[in-house]
């Protein structure tokens, strides 16, 4: 655990929070800043800042968890979707540098919108997306999982 991480400091039990889940792993709790009713974040024990920084089977426990935490919120509190949100790095808007999953509960006119770049309405060529595709598998990308 890191001493300057405030979700260290909430897994030390050195901050108040509203649990919804832990175990020797993995933690969840509300978020103090919710996005819609019920918005939680579910985050691994361990300290690490990304995505890769965390041990891979930390990681899936907390995807795993994530998961089911979002079909709890869908029959208790009655959403009809739900997004699974992870800012991976500053550009990303990670604004806690501990790797952590958004479970955002959805309902009708709930007022949370995502804004899609104009690339999104004009999509590449396909030639194009099969440049990026065999950049990736370059890099190292198996290409079975």
């Amino acid at each position: 655990m890191s001493d300057q991480c405030v979700f260290c400091e909430i897994i030390r039990g050195q901050s108040p929070v509203s649990w919804t889940y832990q175990d020797d792993t993995v933690v969840a709790f509300m978020d103090v800043q919710p996005i819609t009713h019920g918005h939680m974040l579910v985050l691994p024990r361990e300290h690490a800042v990304l995505m890769t920084d965390i041990n891979e089977t930390a990681a899936m426990r907390t995807f795993w968890i994530a998961r089911k935490l979002a079909e709890v919120a869908r029959h208790a509190l009655g959403a009809s979707g739900v997004n699974l949100l992870v800012m991976d790095g500053e550009t990303a808007y990670q604004d806690v540098p501990h790797f952590h999953v958004h479970v955002i509960p959805r309902y009708p006119k709930d007022g949370f919108g995502l804004t899609f770049p104009e690339t999104y309405e004009h999509p590449p060529a396909r030639a194009q997306l099969d440049a990026v595709a065999a950049t990736l598998r370059a890099a190292g990308m198996p290409a079975k999982a």
